[in-house]
């Protein structure tokens, strides 16, 4: 039986090999996920070897949980979420929030960064994230990249909704400024 449908879409065969503890199912859901997952990992840890660290802890609580995973919906986002958790977990145990403040009025962004963002590549425009303050990436990544409202991200990182909004707004300012420099 193969381990792939195809090379991008683990089977049910494999994951379900996976949770009786099959090491080749493991191997083919590691080397199918790890790629993605330390991307993930970087944009929130802003360097390798912490995401390095975060992957290794993301792989660890995904195949100690892999029998949680019930079928519904795709394995890989399935994955992501634990995967943005242990980077979360760790953003949290490291206090990247300690520094930062509730304030209601943050500057507006200029409608000229559009036309700049274009001439931006993937590359350069990750570097542009990792770049930015610890609380202002976390909220960036889990606002913009992963889809979560702010009422989420403020529960998940034990601050106010205020907070949340203000740190996207600042890291949006903060882009800006960068992508702005650049085209100077």
């Amino acid at each position: 039986m193969q381990l792939f449908k195809n090379n991008s879409h683990l089977n049910t065969w494999t994951i379900e090999k996976a949770k009786e503890g099959d090491r080749r199912a493991q191997k083919a859901i590691y080397d199918s996920l790890s790629e993605k997952m330390f991307a993930v990992c970087l944009r929130y840890m802003g360097e390798r070897s912490a995401a390095e660290d975060v992957l290794q802890d993301g792989f660890v609580t995904l195949f100690a949980k892999l029998d949680t995973f019930s079928g519904d919906g795709s394995f890989e986002g399935w994955a992501r979420k634990i995967f943005v958790n242990t980077a979360l977990m760790n953003l949290r145990r490291n206090d990247v929030l300690k520094d930062t403040e509730d304030v209601s009025e943050a500057r507006s962004i200029s409608s000229e960064a559009p036309s700049a963002v274009q001439d931006l590549g993937y590359k350069e425009l990750c570097a542009m994230i990792s770049s930015l303050p610890p609380g202002f990436r976390t909220v960036f990544n889990m606002y913009v990249i992963e889809g979560y409202a702010h009422n989420e991200i403020a529960s998940a990182l034990g601050i106010s909704e205020g907070t949340s909004r203000s740190q996207l707004l600042r890291a949006k300012a903060m882009l800006q400024a960068k992508i702005l420099e650049r085209k100077k």
